[in-house]
Formats: C-alpha cells, structure tokens, sequence
C-alpha cells in the first residue's frame, strides 16, 4: 500500500507537476493545426487578449502570477471588502433609482426588497417642494435615503433633514446621503459649482447626523463618456483628494472629511473587470487616506452601467445587469441599483422596476452569493488582474493631479480629451463587432415589435458626453424604420446561396446578421428578379467561388443587382464589388449601402 503525503491535496500526489513549457506544447501543437506556427511563451501569447488601459489577459494564470498580499477582509488595505462580515449579515443594499414624484412605485419598492431609495431632485427629477409627498408612508429611519440633487443639492438637503425632524427621526437615526457632488455636476454640465455650502452640508453631517454623508464621489459621468475602468477609477480618486482638501480647509479633520464620502461606479457585464475594479478602488482609496493620515475603508455605491443599456431587443439588458449585479456584489459592493431593462427607452413601468429589485434578492437570497465573503479573492486571475488595474488607475490619476487636479483638467479639456480617445478605440472595435452587442450588432431581430415608454426627463447636460455601446447600429436602424414608415418596406438585400447548404450555411447566417444590424432585411428565397432587393451578397465555401462567384456576380448584374458582396475574405473575384467577412468594418459598409439604396 502507498502512503501518501499529508499535504492537504494528496489525491494527485504520485503525479509529477505539470510545467507552463509542457502546457505550452500542447498549445502549440492545436494552434499548429489551425495554420499557426509559434511556439513557448509566444503560443500563449496568441491566446492572450488585450484589454483597455494596456491590461492583457493571459489564457492561464498560475501560483508565480504574483500580486501584493490583498489582507483581510475589513482591514486595510481593503482589497477584499469594506468590513469583515462582508455582506453576510443581510446582503447588500438594494438601492432603487426614482426620477418623478411616483409614491406608488417608491411604496412599491420597499414593501418588495428594496432597502434604500435613490432620489433624483431638481433639474430632470423630483421637485425639491414634492420630496416630502414622494417619501410620504416612508419609514426614514428604516429606509436610508440618497439625494442626486445637482445644482439644487443645498435646498434639496434642507428639505430631506426638515422631514427628518418634522417626521420625529432621531438624527442618529437618519441614514444616507445628500449626495452633494460638485465635480461631477461640472462634468455633467460643464458649469463650475460653489463648495461653500457643500462644506456647510458636511460639518453639520459631521457634527449631528453620523449616518449622514454629505458627498457623493460619482464615477458614472467619466464612465458614461466612454471612460475606461483605469480612467473611471483615477477620476474618482482625483474626486475624493479635491473634496478632502476642501473639507479640510472648511475645518473638518481628515477622518471626518473621508467619512463624509461615498463612491459610484459602474457595473458591466465585464463582471471580471468589475470584481477587479471594485477591489482595486477600495485598494487605492486606503492609500490616499493613509497618506492623510486617516486609514479607512471606501463606502461603495456600485450602478449597473447605462452604456451597456441598449434600445433595440431591451430584454437583453435583463441578462446584462444580472451579471452586472453579480459582479457587484462579489466585488464587495456595499450598496447595488440595478438600472431596469427599459431604462435607454424612458421611464420604467412597474414590471422593469419589479425586475430589477428582484434580481439582487435572487442574487442574495437564492444564490447565496452574499453569504461569502470576497468570492473572487484568492483567484490567481483576480489577485492579478486587480493588481495591475489599481497600476493602471492610480498613474491616471497622477496625470490629473499633474495638470492641477480634477477640476483643472475638466477646464483644460485635457480629461474629455482622454476620454474620448478611449472611447473612438472602442468605437472601432464595436463597428468591427471585435466587441459583439447581442440583439444589435449580433443576432438583431428586425421584426421584433419596438417596446415603448413615456420618455423620462432630460438629464443635465453641457458638459461630458453620454455614450452607448448601440448608438452607431441605433443611428442606422433607425434609417431603416423611416423607411419602412415612409415606403411601408424595409430596405432589402438578396443573399445567393452558391452550392449545398454545407457550403453555404455558415456565411449566408453571418451575412444575414450582418445587413440585419443596418435594418437591412435579408431575401433569401427565390429569384434576385423576385427579391425587391438592389443589391445582392454571394455566400458559399471558398471553393466553390473559385467555382462560380464570377459567374454568379455577372449573372446577379444581368438581374439588375447595382451591387454585389461577397462573403468572405477579399479576393479577386470578377464583378465583386465589395466583401465582408468577420473583423470588417460593419458601420461602415451598412452606412455605405443604405446610402446607395437611398434610405436618409
């Protein structure tokens, strides 16, 4: 009888270690079939994917992909989670967003899982004067509030601490935020705001309600501009170092001033990136406070992304911010919005607001997931990802704090400048569909029938753009649906299958989700004569074009076609005018067609 070590894992003990070399082999050997010749570390390196801020994601991470010791949870630095119970106790905080004067859907939300309300006050939101008839069956010592105000953030924080004494909330009591947000509303708007009465909000915070914060540190208007992870982290950290330095100067002590802030971000379907990014901003903010001398963990407000949140086939955003949710709270988010499904179209109707309350109590109460603490921690690809993100974003934030801080380089242009480049690199990637959109760019449905809503009122604007992922394939498709409202048809395209379906299925499928992300309505029965089609598209194996596609192009020219594709890599295939293949420019041959076909 073998007697094997007692080393904790000794099922595999009589096995040799494997090697990276010997994995490396094996890579080699399939990349080998598939027409690449590499080999050592450059076969791993073919498998490897290269994300925003510089970051590369390897195919495998092992022990020796080494990052700094993440601690405890609850302990500094905080990489894995604000407290050391985590969400253990009762899960996150289920916060839902409201922006009209709805105390039905408020009422709604409470008595089913919501644990705390978002209210949007002011400009594009709630009247400050209706705040109370919006909280009216309220328990506000239950139910924490947290105010986006904007410009009226001083009237509408008097407002909410008026309801506070009026309605006999004990000011230990009161919980939340007046969401006080100076920066932010300047990059939203691109019109400076006064921190005086933002520092008079704080030191009475400070001084009588101690479940009160004061300020909020709101990464969305950087994210919502194409801003990538790194960038949106630097931002929020140049954020919070203005705001400390105002507090201070206003007379607070720096442990006061860092309790007076609360952190957003987003949340994607990215829910790796998101894990790692949660965890690196609380990794980064326990070094700023450190440096000022009061070590304390960063208090999370994590919202499922809007730049994610498509218009055409919006049931798919249902999918999106399940993963979006689940990343949040894995990532140690402290409290989650989970945007509702509709919210690109306007505003929610109860079903959306019904879905997205329930999909962090699924998350909490059926998966469980809130019963561990920092599930990712310990993942050689988090430790590491996490790591180099935390890199990424603090050198953005030492080139704003270079050009004078948040504030100077919004004036400068210089972070909008930023921002914008990142987003064109993602713009071409998404017109490439190298980064695919379900039910836009991939897999659209045109005859699906459009889901309508009340359009909600307009956000603040004047300052840093708002981006979605859909807008270029939303522009298009929306030249589609004028003419089909004009003509009562869609522009169409004829797709000629060449050979047997074996042949021809793979690329007669790609085209037709092709032209369909343009609105374009693919034909793929009968005569080109019978199509009502202007165009046509050649599908079929590389074999047999060197077979037939000229003489299929001439014979679709003779039919009347102005305009032949063909499927597939460009070759020189007589009366072919244009390819398209996977990684082409979507955008733009779409755009191109629809202009020949005349749809404005």
């Amino acid at each position: 009888m073998t007697v094997l070590p007692d080393d904790g894992l000794t099922l595999a003990a009589e096995f040799s270690d494997a090697t990276r070399e010997q994995w490396q082999r094996l890579v080699a050997g399939v990349l080998l079939k598939s027409g690449k010749e590499v080999g050592g570390a450059a076969a791993e390196d073919a498998l490897s994917t290269t994300l925003e801020d510089g970051l590369r994601v390897r195919p495998l991470y092992t022990g020796h992909d080494t990052a700094p010791e993440s601690g405890l949870p609850g302990f500094a630095p905080f990489v894995r989670g604000s407290r050391a119970e985590g969400n253990t106790v009762g899960g996150w905080d289920v916060r839902q967003r409201h922006t009209t004067p709805d105390t039905d859907a408020v009422l709604a939300d409470l008595e089913n899982g919501v644990t705390s309300l978002w209210l949007a006050v002011g400009e594009g939101g709630i009247p400050v004067a209706s705040l109370g008839r919006v909280l009216d069956g309220v328990y506000l010592d239950l139910a924490p509030v947290a105010l986006d105000a904007g410009a009226e953030v001083e009237s509408a924080a008097r407002e909410l601490l008026r309801l506070y004494e009026e309605r006999g909330v004990g000011r230990d009591a009161a919980r939340g935020t007046l969401g006080a947000d100076p920066l932010g509303f300047e990059a939203r708007t691109g019109q400076p705001f006064d921190f005086a009465p933002v520092a008079g909000l704080a030191l009475r915070c400070a001084e009588e309600y101690p479940g009160l914060r004061a300020l909020t540190v709101d990464a969305l208007p950087y994210h919502e501009a194409g801003g990538s992870a790194a960038q949106e982290l630097g931002a929020s950290l140049a954020t919070g170092v203005a705001y400390l330095r105002e507090l201070t100067g206003a007379g607070l002590s720096v442990g006061q001033a860092c309790a007076q802030l609360e952190f957003r971000y987003a949340a994607t379907a990215d829910q790796f990136l998101t894990i790692a990014k949660l965890r690196a901003a609380r990794r980064l903010w326990a070094r700023v406070a450190e440096v000022c001398g009061a070590p304390g963990a960063q208090v999370q407000h994590v919202v499922t992304s809007p730049v994610m949140m498509t218009r055409r086939d919006p049931w798919v955003n249902m999918l999106r911010t399940t993963v979006a949710a689940l990343a949040a709270g894995a990532g140690g988010a402290d409290a989650v919005t989970v945007l509702p499904f509709d919210h690109a179209l306007g505003l929610p109707d109860a079903f959306a607001r019904r879905i997205a309350r329930n999909t962090s109590t699924i998350l909490i109460e059926e998966s469980h997931l809130s019963r561990v603490i920092d599930p990712a921690g310990g993942s050689w690809y988090v430790e590491r990802l996490t790591d180099e993100l935390a890199h990424a974003g603090w050198e953005f934030f030492q080139g704003i704090e270079r050009t004078g801080g948040l504030a100077a380089a919004l004036r400068s242009g210089r972070l909008g400048q930023d921002l914008a480049d990142t987003w064109a690199a993602r713009t071409d990637k998404l017109a490439k569909r190298r980064e695919p959109v379900t039910g836009v760019s991939e897999f659209p449905h045109l005859a699906e029938r459009p889901v309508e809503r009340t359009p909600a009122p307009a956000a603040p604007s004047g300052g840093l753009p708002r981006v979605r992922r859909d807008e270029a394939y939303e522009a298009l498709r929306a030249r589609s649906d004028a003419h089909l409202a004009a003509t009562g048809s869609r522009p169409r395209i004829y797709l000629a299958a060449l050979g047997p379906a074996a042949a021809h299925t793979a690329r007669l499928t790609f085209a037709s989700n092709l032209f369909q992300a343009g609105g374009i309505e693919p034909v793929t029965e009968g005569t080109f004569e019978d199509s009502g089609a202007t165009e046509a598209c050649l599908c079929s194996s590389d074999a047999l074009y060197e077979e037939q596609a000229a003489q299929a192009a001439e014979d679709l020219r003779k039919a009347g076609a102005r305009h032949v594709f063909l499927a597939g890599r460009p070759g020189q295939y007589s009366g072919v005018d244009a390819y398209v293949f996977a990684g082409c420019d979507a955008v733009a041959v779409l755009s191109a067609t629809l202009d020949r076909m005349g749809v404005s």
